[in-house]
């Protein structure tokens, strides 16, 4: 398949960096798995394990609000403009940044933590667990912003690689903890896990800050300290402003998550009823949404993040290029759906093996992986929107439109509450309504992100990107049928549905669809397959 010219020289560049960021994200998200693979064993599908869930929800969504949403998204487009121009000004924005960001939010905690203490002793493990772990919002915070500095200077590798130092402090102190008792850790021992996680977060911050330092901008001939104060003030107002209304918008976003939290989490903290009647789910329903969370954002934190991530910097730069900004949205949109798809079909099927490799063994049972591989059926769904959500609202944001992604966030939070409360209240889902309530926000979000994307912009839709999905989906049928047709064959011939059965299940499964896949774009010639390898042209 030819490309159109017009697509060459914006494209140049991020793939590149999408290839690096993925690498790490691969690398990260394995040992998340591991992380998993030892949480389930050890803990397993407890209300010890949905407590620990929601406590450690809080210092992230956080995160996802100040560190990785709106202040990074701000930051990044000034931060480019003034490494370019003004190298001195760019250090010291990044330091203000730094300090105003970890000063406000220590002082978050400060009240955090008064707030816990009233709750006392009486308020429950997940309350205990929180107050041990809420100084990690700051230190993750901090984290994500200087990561962000560091990709305008082209330096992806810290903050891609970052986790991979929270998931072997944990790994390690779940170890150590069940060391020390015999059974399932119990409310005792996982404390032992959380101060894990603020040690986690100080190694984090300490690398990236080195990081951020070690590669500031040499500054050349005589520095003005006056013009330099008067442009930092500005440039951090610029940011500020700019990032008020996305946090706004996130800061909804985030509600609905911990509303999600909270319904999931009810029984662990208020117990089995409410308002007199008794609650559809249990307190291991948190857990349950969790495992199937995280196996979902194995494949969706491997591409579909790395991809926006790698090209929100390069639509920032080209903004101001209408053809170069649209075409470079175009590869994004090619390169999402063609790994994406592929992404969820796998997913859906190879959901009960992967739950069981991944979580079965020790304090996990084979109901567990059965009530996890539910949930993730509904969250795999959408694993393609997800990514292309990811990108589309990187666009608005680079274009310094974030109100429009803020009113349509608002819009299916509503959604997603309604359909929450009917999903899991009116049928048989349980949990898994809040999955499918998830998937669906999420396909509609997508959509109308990009109508209105294209209004503003050129046609993103043109013959080559509906030409690409349809290839894509085209290639994806042919994996399906034949990966279902050897799961059928090799099934009969498995001995029982251990874990190794399940083992040959998953490996057979991804390696069939894996080479379908590779092989039909290879024959075909697809440019998408060279971009995913990291070839820009």
């Amino acid at each position: 398949m030819a490309e159109p010219t017009e697509d060459r020289p914006a494209g140049r560049g991020f793939e590149r960096h999408a290839l690096t960021v993925t690498m790490l994200t691969a690398a990260s998200r394995l040992g998340g798995l591991a992380r998993e693979a030892c949480f389930s064993r050890i803990v397993g599908l407890t209300d010890v394990a949905s407590a620990f869930g929601f406590a450690f929800m809080v210092p992230n969504l956080f995160r996802r609000l100040f560190g990785e949403g709106a202040l990074s998204a701000a930051l990044i487009p000034e931060q480019a403009r003034l490494e370019k121009r003004h190298p001195a000004v760019a250090g010291r924005l990044a330091t203000v940044m730094l300090l105003g960001l970890g000063l406000g939010l220590a002082a978050i905690v400060v009240l955090g933590e008064l707030l816990l203490l009233m709750l006392g002793p009486g308020g429950g493990l997940g309350w205990r667990l929180l107050a041990i772990m809420l100084p990690y919002m700051p230190l993750v915070c901090i984290t994500a912003i200087a990561g962000a500095v560091l990709q305008v200077r082209g330096r992806f590798t810290p903050a891609a690689a970052a986790p991979i130092l929270l998931n072997l402090v944990l790994v390690a102190s779940l170890l150590i903890a069940w060391s020390l008792g015999e059974g399932p850790v119990g409310e005792r021992r996982i404390g032992i896990v959380a101060w894990a996680v603020v040690l986690a977060g100080v190694l984090q911050a300490a690398w990236t800050i080195i990081e951020l330092r070690r590669t500031s901008p040499a500054v050349n001939g005589h520095v003005d300290p006056r013009m330099t104060g008067l442009r930092v003030r500005s440039s951090f107002r610029r940011v500020f402003k700019q990032s008020i209304p996305m946090m706004i918008g996130l800061g909804v976003l985030q509600l609905n998550t911990f509303l999600d939290g909270l319904i999931a989490s009810w029984p662990t903290f208020f117990g089995p009823t409410i308002l007199g009647h008794p609650y559809p789910l249990d307190d291991t329903a948190m857990a349950t949404l969790g495992y199937a969370h995280r196996l979902y954002e194995f494949p969706l934190g491997v591409f579909g993040i790395a991809i926006a991530t790698a090209i929100f910097p390069q639509l920032a730069r080209e903004v101001g290029t209408p053809s170069a900004f649209a075409a470079t949205i175009r590869r994004g949109i090619r390169l999402t759906i063609f790994i994406g798809v592929p992404a969820s079909i796998g997913v859906i099927l190879v959901r009960r093996p992967f739950a069981q490799v991944v979580l079965f063994g020790g304090a996990f049972d084979a109901d567990d992986v059965r009530k996890v591989a539910f949930v993730l059926l509904g969250y795999a769904t959408a694993i393609w929107s997800y990514s292309a959500t990811h990108l589309l609202v990187r666009a608005f944001y680079a274009r310094r439109e974030p109100m429009t992604a803020v009113r349509i966030a608002v819009a299916m939070v509503g959604l997603n509450v309604i359909l929450n409360i009917a999903l899991v209240f009116g049928t048989g889902l349980g949990v898994a309504g809040l999955a499918w309530s998830t998937a669906i926000c999420a396909i509609i979000q997508t959509f109308v992100l990009l109508r209105i994307l294209e209004r503003r912009t050129e046609r993103l839709l043109d013959g080559e990107v509906v030409r690409s999905v349809v290839e894509t989906v085209l290639s994806s049928i042919v994996m399906l049928v034949l990966v279902m047709l050897v799961l059928a064959g090799i099934q009969p011939l498995l001995p029982g549905d251990g874990w190794w059965s399940a083992l040959v299940e998953l490996s057979a499964a991804t390696a069939v669809g894996v080479i379908v896949h590779l092989a039909l774009s290879r024959w075909r010639r697809r440019p998408e397959l060279g971009w995913a390898l990291g070839r820009s042209g």
